[in-house]
């Protein structure tokens, strides 16, 4: 027997009025938060990146932090974080089109949230190596599920500006980490020994906080209607202006504008291969090159902290 989510997607193309719904409305409060809940990914990223930069004199040979790894394995770990994070992206967001943008925004959190905690423990570079592979698994993951969600909850004409504003925040985890290790990486101030365990938890609590916020996220409308989930769409935008409207007031009419979408439709991989490179080669290229640059102009460094 076929189940609901099967039977809408045998139905033919349906026309739909929700994509014009969304992109009317004003910026409000809602979109705050969901700038804030899902932008969060980037400042955590920039953190982990950080740290591990800040920590590697406390925790090399004659750190006094208690792993005692060489320059080399620090390096190594970094290259696993990296490999975890591209393992991340392709798995996590392969399932972020299966199983939908909030499941996957909430799991690639909570896995992230779990293994840099486990990060705070290591005790051997075994330990310390798969703890910062298993770490950016989660960080690859929330790469695909949140641009997905992010460009298909904000209006079109703030998405770039949005993305741009959320993408740059990176740098706000390395300052936020930057300045944390002044205190916690300072061997008069706190134990080497604990202080790098220290600097990890200040990700692990603001993926805590974070977890709350994302909790009042729907799913994306456009998700459901690709999907062939019309009836949900409907609800989940429904809400999404009454909450507008009660920060803005009456909403403008959504104009004439619809979109024919065939739910039966499955693009796969070879069409997203087709539309990176042959489509939008430009586009791909400029954020090929964004993404390389920020990359290499923020490998960690191992030099010593002036106090070191």
């Amino acid at each position: 027997m076929a189940t609901a989510s099967t039977e809408a997607r045998m139905q033919g193309p349906v026309e739909s009025d929700i994509p014009a719904r969304m992109d009317r409305l004003p910026w409000s409060k809602w979109h705050w938060m969901v700038v804030v809940g899902l932008g969060i990914t980037w400042i955590l990223d920039g953190l982990e990146v950080t740290i591990v930069g800040l920590i590697a004199p406390v925790i090399t040979t004659g750190g006094g932090g208690g792993l005692n790894l060489g320059t080399g394995q620090i390096g190594f770990a970094n290259s696993m974080y990296l490999a975890g994070a591209a393992a991340g992206a392709l798995m996590l967001g392969y399932a972020t089109d299966r199983l939908g943008r909030k499941r996957l925004f909430m799991f690639s959190l909570g896995w992230y949230l779990v293994w840099t905690i486990a990060t705070a423990f290591s005790f051997n570079f075994e330990s310390f190596v798969f703890f910062r592979f298993m770490t950016g698994i989660g960080i690859g993951g929330e790469y695909a599920a949140i641009n997905s969600a992010i460009d298909e909850l904000i209006p079109a004409r703030r998405r770039g500006w949005t993305d741009l504003a959320i993408n740059g925040s990176w740098w706000v985890g390395t300052a936020i980490g930057s300045a944390a290790s002044l205190y916690l990486l300072d061997p008069s101030k706190v134990n080497p020994a604990v202080g790098w365990r220290i600097c990890f938890g200040m990700g692990a609590i603001l993926a805590v906080c974070v977890l709350f916020i994302r909790r009042n996220l729907p799913e994306s409308p456009r998700y459901l209607m690709t999907h062939g989930r019309f009836d949900e769409a409907d609800q989940v935008v429904r809400q999404i202006e009454a909450e507008v409207a009660k920060d803005k007031g009456d909403l403008p009419a959504p104009g004439d504008y619809r979109v024919t979408i065939d739910p039966r439709r499955d693009i796969g991989i070879v069409g997203i291969v087709k539309a990176i490179l042959l489509t939008y080669p430009k586009r791909s290229f400029v954020g090929l090159m964004l993404m390389g640059r920020r990359r290499s102009s923020t490998t960690p460094s191992s030099s010593p902290m002036p106090w070191c």
